[in-house]
Parts: C-alpha cells; structure tokens; sequence
C-alpha cells in the first residue's frame, strides 16, 4: 500500500492550489491513500486531495472547530499489521519530533506520521518512523516545498520525502533515505 503524505498546506493563505509538481506526482506514483497531518485551514483541501485517492487525516493547531470535530487530534492507522499513529506535533513541550514521539510512547506503532514545523525529517528511533513531509505549499526558511511518500510492503515500511521548487523542476526523492 502506497500512502501519499502531506501537511501544512495551510490553504488559501499559502496558495490557492495545490502546486503543480504534488498534483503531477500523485498522479504518477498513484497513492493508496493520502495522509494529511494538520493545518489543511480549509476544508476544500481535503476535496482537493480526494480526487486522487481518499484522505485520512487528523487536525492542526491552525485547523478551525469544523476540521478539528471531522478529523480529531490524533490516530492510528492500521495497514495490516502495520500501525501508523498521526498527529500535527503541535504543544508547549521541547521540540516537534519529541512531540510526536511521545504521543504514541505507550501504544505499540511502526510510524508517527507528523506536521506543524515544516520541516521535512525522515529518522527511525527504536525501531519507529518518524515521519514530518514538510508542506507542499509554505515552505518557510526551506530551500524546497516538500511532501512524502510512503510504501507498506510485506509488513515493512519504506519512507521517502521528495523535494521540489516551484520554477518547474521536478519532484525528486531523497537519496539519503
């Protein structure tokens, strides 16, 4: 199973679309299903995305009440046996890869899909992937918007990021992966 990952679109006021670079690679690489990890700011983002594979998704701390009630703060996905916890790594407690480590410290996961800095990070700690695609639309202080991939075969799990730039080029993997 191939699961799209994206976050921190925060749309409309980061752009009015989705870049043409995610819509082209989504298109290619054909998703199973897309994982969004918060701060989508409009649910339009996630109709935008459903029309490439159907979206799971959990809220962020720039998400209103509405996606807040549809999605929740946080989840596990079950992908055979393969369990993948969500969350936007929002808080007041050391640094966002720490947060979402330690939100699914007591239950028994193989990936913590992440957001809300927008930086990219791709690490496996004890066994457990730490996953943050960065935002395929606010890039901040990044050279490069970003989003990911991620594969589920034979109960292993196989991360990739891909960096792009808005001047044409096109999406390239991480090689350091």
């Amino acid at each position: 199973m191939k699961i799209g990952l994206v976050s921190d679109t925060h749309m409309p006021h980061s752009a009015r679309r989705l870049p043409d670079q995610l819509v082209r690679a989504f298109r290619e690489q054909r998703p199973d299903i897309i994982a969004h990890m918060g701060d989508f700011t409009s649910l339009e983002v996630r109709d935008m995305l459903e029309r490439f594979a159907p979206v799971e998704a959990i809220a962020g701390n720039n998400d209103g009440p509405d996606i807040v009630r549809i999605f929740g703060r946080r989840k596990i996905l079950e992908v055979g046996d393969v369990r993948i916890g969500m969350v936007h790594g929002d808080g007041s407690a050391k640094t966002t890869v720490e947060r979402a480590w330690r939100s699914f410290s007591n239950e028994k996961v193989h990936a913590v899909l992440f957001g809300h800095s927008h930086i990219p990070y791709c690490e496996q700690r004890e066994g457990v992937w730490l996953v943050n695609p960065g935002s395929p639309t606010d890039k901040r202080r990044n050279p490069l918007y970003s989003y990911g991939m991620l594969e589920v075969k034979n109960g292993q799990i196989i991360p990739k990021l891909y960096f792009f730039a808005r001047d044409g080029r096109s999406a390239a993997p991480d090689r350091r992966l």
